[in-house]
């Protein structure tokens, strides 16, 4: 998955925006103005994405590229490398894990608002 796949799959997403709250090298994907997932612009070859906690070790404990979340909450956050060990279906697992975390800490009303948008 490269930065334009991910930008896609993110986007494709009910209720989500872009923007770049951290400067023009960091770019976040919201749901509701809660982040999901951000990722620098400059290399490209990762993402933050938000876990279970859990969850997060598992995954660090089963693939390499899934560290504690750089400048992020390591035990909320994962970073993920998309340095093609992990596959594009695992990649996308882990932006809808972090997806639903976001939308099911979300009012009754906004999820609401969402699902009209499916």
């Amino acid at each position: 998955m490269n930065i334009e796949e991910l930008r896609d799959y993110c986007l494709a997403k009910p209720g989500v925006t872009e923007g770049f709250p951290f400067g023009e090298d960091t770019l976040v994907f919201k749901l509701a103005g809660k982040m999901f997932l951000l990722t620098g612009l400059n290399t490209g070859n990762s993402f933050n994405v938000k876990c279970d906690p859990e969850l997060a070790i598992e995954l660090r404990e089963q693939h390499p590229e899934v560290q504690p979340g750089y400048h992020m909450n390591k035990k909320l956050w994962n970073t993920v490398y998309m340095d093609g060990s992990l596959t594009v279906k695992q990649l996308r697992e882990m932006i809808d894990h972090s997806y639903t975390q976001v939308y099911n800490g979300l009012p009754k009303k906004l999820k609401a608002e969402i699902d009209q948008l499916t």
